[in-house]
């Protein structure tokens, strides 16, 4: 006959994080989220750099961009866990016997550390002449663009949401300049309507254009990526075809 449970072993699980001297609350509460975060759990278990690495997972499991042979870019690339997804989903290493091997390049305006089939390079991609040096060093045209960047956070929400659409226009911008045609252009941003403009300008250069928010994105964030695929190209003077 099996013995009644006593309840002990079913205690909640969760780590509490004590509020040490000279910590504030803020940080505390964040620690505390990240130590009981799943997805900050699978990326110290699967080897990725960080739980990102699962928004990009999830945006292309359904979207299917990364294919075998692509040629990606990744905009402010650090710490590397686009680029670590994306090298192995387009066959950066060869890896995948009979499958086109792709290539993607990564961004950034600090050092990362070097990621097994990706190329990093370290470069502001808002100076002149950005555009030309991601083509020359991608040896052509890119199939996707891809950012997850955010500008650092102010504190002001209306004011962060500001920088990062203009950060997310800024890299379009580049997009527009490298993709081939048919590319895909992935990026976030956040939710608070100054994002129309962008999203107008992406309908006029793109086939299909939608706005998703991945299982890994929490719950808590106004975050969400925008996808824009079917690049229509350039037209001579530059402007949407």
């Amino acid at each position: 006959m099996a013995k009644k449970s006593s309840g002990r072993g079913q205690r909640d699980l969760r780590v509490k994080v004590k509020t040490a001297r000279g910590r504030k609350l803020s940080s505390t509460l964040w620690l505390e989220r990240q130590l009981n975060d799943p997805y900050v759990k699978r990326a110290q278990a699967e080897g990725y750099r960080g739980r990102a690495a699962f928004k990009i997972l999830e945006l292309d499991d359904k979207y299917r961009f990364l294919v075998p042979g692509a040629r990606v870019v990744d905009l402010g690339c650090a710490p590397g866990g686009w680029c670590q997804v994306a090298a192995a989903r387009v066959n950066a290493l060869g890896e995948r016997p009979g499958k086109p091997v792709g290539r993607v390049l990564g961004v950034d305006l600090q050092e990362v550390e070097p990621v097994p089939g990706a190329e990093i390079h370290v470069l502001d991609f808002l100076e002149d002449g950005a555009d030309d040096k991601v083509k020359a060093w991608l040896g052509g045209r890119a199939d996707v663009v891809m950012s997850d960047m955010a500008a650092s956070a102010s504190g002001h929400k209306q004011t962060d949401h500001l920088r990062i659409v203009a950060l997310c226009e800024a890299a379009a911008e580049l997009a527009f300049d490298v993709l081939e045609e048919g590319g895909t252009f992935v990026a976030k941003v956040l939710a608070g309507g100054a994002e129309a403009g962008l999203q107008t300008q992406l309908k006029q250069r793109f086939d299909k254009v939608v706005n998703v928010k991945p299982p890994a994105s929490r719950s808590d964030s106004s975050e969400k990526f925008v996808v824009a695929t079917g690049f229509r190209g350039r037209t001579e003077d530059g402007t949407a075809p």
